[in-house]
Formats: structure tokens, sequence, C-alpha cells
């Protein structure tokens, strides 16, 4: 089958916004968590679904965000705010069914704002940044409003690694001049590492201990001991 370009983008839109929906909902179920009236569940959802783009938007200054521009975006996110206030999702399926909107919105959140920075002639690093902040600027942001320490700083399951994987394959192909094949693989490998590190389990090191060879530790332990012993002789002042 082939592919047009105006066909990608508008199949790249519609998991966009399934993606906004999803993370409305999970904003949602935050509320729901924090005890919230139905005006809290509308802002967090809203945030959730919508803040990286705003954020992302916001700071290339290429005019209104497309939040506030598309109808469709806004509608949606309220929409996940009324449907979590309404259904606890607590089943199986669709749990699994957020979880899946919300992998596949990581690559492709990320493959739009890794993008929309090299459309606005800014460099690779700030393409990859963008791309970035995009997947889970809202996530982070519904956090913060909760007063909790964002996900991604730590405890989550390579959910900001899957985004700069995706950005890094959105900036290499786009160079390429494969900008359609790059959302496809951003798209599907942010969600594929997403979903794979849900199920297995696989977070980023929180600290990395290195060892000192036996060497330094001796020579550590053998100027500790000098300092005690000089330190302990009335008159003798220790070495600077």
């Amino acid at each position: 089958m082939d592919l047009t370009a105006d066909t990608f983008t508008q199949i790249l839109r519609f998991v966009d916004l399934a993606g906004v929906l999803a993370n409305a909902i999970l904003g949602g179920i935050a509320a729901r968590s924090a005890r919230l009236d139905l005006v809290g569940f509308v802002i967090l959802a809203v945030l959730s679904g919508l803040g990286g783009g705003i954020i992302r938007d916001t700071l290339l200054s290429q005019g209104p965000p497309v939040a506030l521009t598309d109808p469709a975006y806004l509608a949606l996110a309220i929409t996940g705010a009324v449907i979590a206030f309404f259904v606890p999702f607590r089943g199986r399926w669709s749990q699994r069914s957020l979880i899946l909107l919300d992998a596949l919105a990581i690559g492709s959140w990320a493959a739009v704002g890794a993008q929309k920075t090299l459309d606005a002639e800014l460099g690779w690093l700030a393409a990859i940044a963008m791309g970035i902040v995009t997947a889970v600027g809202g996530g982070a942001v519904r956090d913060l409003m909760l007063l909790r320490i964002p996900r991604i700083f730590g405890g989550n399951t390579l959910y900001a690694t899957s985004a700069l994987v995706s950005s890094v394959e959105m900036v290499v192909l786009s160079a390429l001049g494969m900008p359609t094949l790059g959302s496809i693989v951003a798209m599907a490998s942010g969600a594929v590492l997403s979903l794979l590190a849900r199920r297995y389990g696989w977070t980023l090191p929180t600290e990395v201990r290195i060892p000192l060879p036996r060497l330094l530790n001796d020579i550590s332990r053998r100027l500790r001991r000098r300092h005690a012993t000089d330190a302990s002789v009335p008159g003798t002042d220790p070495p600077a």
C-alpha cells in the first residue's frame, strides 16, 4: 500500500489525539486518587493531555499552541476528564487500552516535537530536547500540581528514555530526507520500548557506585592514619 505523506499525517494526528484522550484520562485517574472534585479532574486532564505540546509551542514561539487553535485537542482533554470522573477504570482491559494508547503517544509526540523544532530551523539538539518535552511535559506538570516529584525523574519504566530514542530516530531520519519514515519508526520504537519496560520493569539506575581500586583505598587509609598520628602529638601541626 502506498502511504502518502498526507495520509500518514492524518494517521499521526489520529494517534496524537488518541494520546491526548488517553493522557487526559490518566490525569483524571490521578485526580481521583487525590480525591479532587470535577474542576480538579478537568484541570489535571487538560494539563496531562496538552501540557507537553503547549510548553513546546510556547518555547518555539511559532504562533499560538496548536492545542488552543485546534478545538479537537481541548475538547478531547475535557472529554477525558469527564470519562475519568464517571468511569473508575479498574478493569484489566480498560487499563491495558490506556497503556497502549499512552505508549503510542510517546513516540508520536516525540516525533511531532522534534519535527516542529526542525521546521523552526533550530538545531538537532534542540529538536531532541523538544521531542522529549512534548512527550513527558504533560505528565510532569500533572505531578507538580499534585505536589509530587515528577515520575520522569525516577521510579518510572523508561518513559523519558523512550521519548529520547524516538526523538533521536526522528532527527536522524529527517536529516536523511525521510521524515515520514522517521515518524513511523519513532512511533513504533517508542511504543515498543515503553511497553517492554512496563512488562519487564526496566528502569534507569538511581545511582552508580564506582569502587576505588585497592591501591587508592590503601593510600587513603594511610593518609588518614598519618593525619590522626600527627594530630595526637603535642606541638605538631598536621601537614598542610
